[in-house]
């Protein structure tokens, strides 16, 4: 196998190329080439303020980090055993259970969502130290109006920071999107009723239904927000407090709809949602295998990586190459389009 240290010097505008993983689920290489090492379940991907890239991995519990410099790869949170243990110690000692997604606020500081722990965890940038900042890790729904690490959530999936660094958090248990308030530390509902159901265009907050509310992004005015279960994404108006279609027709499933109107196309649960700086939305649509874009401009819906059949690569033309139900997605400054191809257990990048 030829192991790459920069794979981004090697290939060519529009191709797709892996980055971290063997294919094999696993948890292996730290300080070694990331193409080289095995990676188990990829999900939540973002770059950090350092321009390295850190990925969530849902069977090995830990947090990797990929140095796109150099291509290696280290673990920054997890010991590699699952569980809920080691706050207010190192994170790398640390154990965790299904980490999800990771935000960084402006002074580095690492936030990730556990799913199966109930929590949303913070590591230092200055010393490391994991500590919990929501959640008690016990299933539930209580707490709204009190301290968020009193309160109880439901299989929370993806968390994205306002503009003030207000915490938000997609609390898919119990249909809702919740907000842990900067200043206070205070928890309340943003966003549904609790029950699943439809919504009309420009519904008003937070009294709406959500069905399944599984990814966040910020684009630094309006949130946006996609349905797994609803199988449509919303731009969330936050002076307004309205929440407006934008993708995904009467909340049916399908893989259909590409070059028309991303209202009137099928998503198929998508599970991760990234702007880039022109605005337009980039979508893991997880039960379709593919990365869908809808143009900002034009309101058009493509595809973009892959072609609606499962599989494992290979990589090369974006069309061509397969992916098995990515969950994570993230659109770097330079257009690089980062993939955590979760069942394949690799992450991709298209380059622009």
């Amino acid at each position: 196998m030829t192991v790459l240290l920069v794979p981004f010097e090697t290939v060519r505008a529009g191709e797709v190329v892996t980055i971290l993983g063997t294919g094999v689920d696993g948890y292996s290489g730290d300080n070694g080439p990331a193409t080289g090492a095995k990676c188990g379940g990829p999900f939540g991907v973002v770059i950090g303020p350092d321009s390295a890239l850190y990925i969530c991995e849902i069977t090995s519990h830990v947090i990797r980090r990929v140095d796109l410099k150099t291509g290696i790869a280290t673990t920054v949170a997890g010991c590699g055993k699952k569980g809920y243990a080691g706050d207010g110690g190192d994170a790398k000692s640390a154990k965790l259970n299904e980490p999800y997604e990771i935000r960084f606020t402006k002074n580095g500081d690492m936030y990730f969502v556990e799913m199966m722990n109930n929590v949303v965890r913070k590591v230092d940038h200055q010393t490391g130290i994991i500590s919990t900042v929501a959640g008690t890790s016990e299933k539930g729904f209580s707490g709204d109006g009190g301290s968020a690490i009193k309160a109880t959530f439901n299989r929370p999936h993806s968390i994205a920071f306002d503009a003030e660094e207000n915490l938000y958090i997609c609390d898919i248990g119990n249909h809702r999107v919740r907000v842990v308030h900067a200043k206070t530390g205070i928890v309340s509902t943003f966003a549904g009723t609790g029950k699943k159901g439809p919504n009309p265009d420009s519904a008003k907050l937070p009294d709406i239904a959500l069905s399944g509310p599984r990814a966040l992004d910020f684009d630094g005015e309006f949130l946006w927000l996609a349905l797994r279960e609803g199988n449509a994404v919303y731009k969330i108006d936050l002076q307004q407090q309205r929440m407006f279609h934008i993708a995904g027709v009467g909340g049916k499933a399908g893989y259909k709809g590409d070059n028309g109107l991303a209202k009137d196309a099928k998503l198929a649960g998508p599970k991760g949602i990234s702007l880039d700086r022109q605005g337009n939305i980039y979508l893991a649509d997880t039960e379709s295998h593919t990365v869908r874009k809808i143009d900002a401009k034009t309101g058009i819906i493509t595809t973009l990586v892959g072609n609606g059949k499962k599989g494992d690569g290979p990589d090369g033309g974006p069309a061509s190459c397969k992916l098995n139900r990515p969950h994570g997605i993230y659109v770097a400054a330079d257009g690089r389009v980062f993939i955590g191809d979760s069942s394949n257990h690799r992450v991709r990048c298209w380059i622009p």
